[in-house]
C-alpha cells in the first residue's frame, strides 16, 4: 500500500523507523532482534537505506523482503548515484515482485573517495529520479528528502527549498527531513512549503544523540546545525559523567524535540534508529505516546 495513504488515514501522530543493512549477514539475527523489539511502538512504516552509490542494493532488497514478511510496511531507499534508467527500472520491478510499494528517492552520495560528474549522470537531481519512477510506475509510493537547514551543496536556503518544491511537483507523495536539532528550522521549512501552496506531509527526522563523537561526525558530514546551548549541555554532561551522561542528555533532548514537533502539528516522527532498539524505546516511552495499529 502507498504509505502516503497510511499517513492521510492516520488518526493521530505516528512513528516511523529507518534501518540500514548490517554489513555482514552473520549480524542479521541481532538486527532482527532489534526490529522485533521496536515493533512494540507500532511504526506506521519502516525504511531501509541503499548504501552510498547503491552499494548495498541486494542486501537492501533482501532485508526489505523480510521486514515486509514481518507485516511492516517497508520503504526502500533509491539513489541517483551510479544509476541508469535500465537499472532503476529493473530494481522497481524487483520491488513490486517482492510486494514492496514505496521508495525514498534521493540524489545520494558517492562511495567514499569517489566523485560523480553530475552533468553526465542519468539522474542529476532527485526530482529527475522522482519523475522517472512516476513514469515507470504511476502507483508507486514516493517519498523525498527535505533539508530544514539546507543541503550543504545548495547556494542558498531559498534555492534549496525550491529544490524540495521541484521534487514534490515531480510527483513525490511526502517528505522526510534530514536530521536537525533546532525545531525552529523545521517549523520555518513547513511554513515555507505551505506558503507555496504545497500541502504534502512533511515528517521530521529525529536522530537520537549517542555521543559527542557522533555529533561531531554528523556535523562534518551533513548540513545540520546544533544550537550552542545544546552543545554546551552535551559537553557539560561529558565532563560530569562521560559517554553515559552524554547519551542520557541526548535522550532528554530528543524527548523535548519530539514533544515540540508534535505540538507544532508534525504528522509523525521518523526515528533514525542506527539499528538500536533500546534508545528509541526509551525516547518513545518518555515522550508518552504510542498508537496501536
Amino acid at each position: 500500500m502507498n504509505i502516503a495513504q497510511h499517513i492521510v488515514a492516520a488518526r493521530s501522530p505516528f512513528y516511523s523507523l529507518e534501518f540500514f543493512p548490517p554489513k555482514e549477514e552473520k549480524d542479521w539475527p541481532a538486527f532482527f532482534a532489534n526490529v522485533e523489539q521496536l515493533r512494540s511502538i507500532h511504526p506506521l512504516f519502516v525504511s531501509v537505506t541503499y548504501g552510498a552509490g547503491g552499494s548495498s542494493q541486494h542486501a537492501t532488497l533482501a532485508l526489505a523482503r523480510k521486514l515486509k514478511e514481518m507485516a511492516l510496511e517497508t520503504m526502500v531507499h533509491l539513489t541517483c548515484v551510479g544509476a541508469d534508467r535500465a537499472k532503476i527500472a529493473t530494481f522497481l520491478h524487483e520491488l513490486r515482485a517482492a510486494g514492496l510499494d514505496n521508495v525514498l528517492a534521493l540524489r545520494g552520495d558517492p562511495p567514499q573517495g569517489q566523485s560523480v560528474d553530475w552533468n553526465k549522470a542519468a539522474f542529476r537531481y532527485a526530482a529527475d529520479l522522482v519523475r522517472f519512477v512516476r513514469e515507470q510506475d504511476p502507483l508507486m509510493g514516493i517519498a523525498v528528502a527535505g533539508y530544514p537547514s539546507a543541503h550543504p551543496e545548495s547556494p542558498t536556503f531559498s534555492a534549496d527549498r525550491e529544490y524540495t518544491c521541484d521534487k514534490i511537483r515531480a510527483g513525490a507523495d511526502f517528505v522526510i527531513t534530514q536530521l536537525f536539532f533546532d525545531v525552529r528550522e523545521y517549523e520555518d521549512f513547513v511554513r515555507y512549503l505551505r506558503a507555496k501552496g504545497i500541502t504534502t506531509p512533511v515528517i521530521p527526522g529525529v536522530l537520537p544523540i549517542q555521543s559527542l563523537e557522533s555529533v561531531r561526525r554528523i556535523l562534518s558530514l551533513c548540513s545540520a546545525n546544533i544550537p550552542g546551548k545544546l552543545y554546551l549541555e552535551l559537553e557539560a554532561a561529558n565532563d560530569r559523567g562521560g559517554a553515559d551522561a552524554v547519551k542520557e542528555a541526548g535522550i532528554a533532548f530528543a524527548v523535548r524535540q519530539i514533544r515540540r514537533l508534535l505540538e507544532f502539528g508534525a504528522p509523525g516522527i521518523h526515528l533514525y534508529t542506527l539499528n538500536r532498539a533500546s534508545t528509541c524505546l526509551r525516547i518513545v516511552e518518555e515522550v508518552g505516546y504510542t498508537e496501536k495499529r
